[in-house]
């Protein structure tokens, strides 16, 4: 299957208590999974930039500085029926724990985005449904243990599972 390239920027964003923002979307492809709110890169966009967008797109929130990129990854998917292999930065920030704020209904509707929450830690490790990127609990350990990585954790290609009902 011929996949089309995609760049997108998501944000990790970590509540005082180290719970961790996320989006529970389902995808045509690989099912319902829970994921980072942000998503693709205009032409010509930078990673950084593009995560504030999105990240204001989806959530509302516009006092969310991102920080340093905790990781990259690819993997595949289908958006709007068509295949895409995406590249993603994730960006690590920190910010109040909150409820999205104005009216994302028809964004939510036209990313597939089923309902937001946030996850403690302790949940984020014990997920029984998909998370992306699927490290996402380790890496948000680590930043707890020794601070942001130096450099971004390249996590490479990752293939998707099999798709879970939940």
């Amino acid at each position: 299957m011929i996949r089309v390239p995609r760049r997108a920027a998501r944000v990790a964003v970590v509540d005082p208590g180290g719970s961790v923002f996320l989006f529970r979307y389902d995808n045509e492809e690989v099912g319902v999974h829970w994921a980072l709110p942000g998503g693709g890169l205009e032409p010509g966009e930078d990673p950084s930039r593009g995560a504030v967008r999105e990240l204001r797109e989806e959530t509302g929130w516009t006092d969310v500085e991102p920080g340093p990129v905790l990781c990259r990854w690819e993997h595949d998917f289908t958006r709007a029926g068509v295949p895409v292999r995406q590249r993603e930065d994730v960006f690590l920030a920190y910010g109040p724990r909150r409820d999205p704020v104005g009216d994302l209904a028809e964004a939510h509707a036209e990313d597939t985005i089923l309902r937001g929450r946030w996850w403690s830690p302790r949940e984020l490790s014990a997920a029984t449904e998909a998370v992306w990127p699927p490290v996402l609990a380790e890496l948000l350990d680590a930043v707890r243990r020794d601070g942001p990585p130096e450099a971004p954790v390249d996590l490479g290609f990752v293939p998707n599972e099999t798709p879970r009902d939940g």
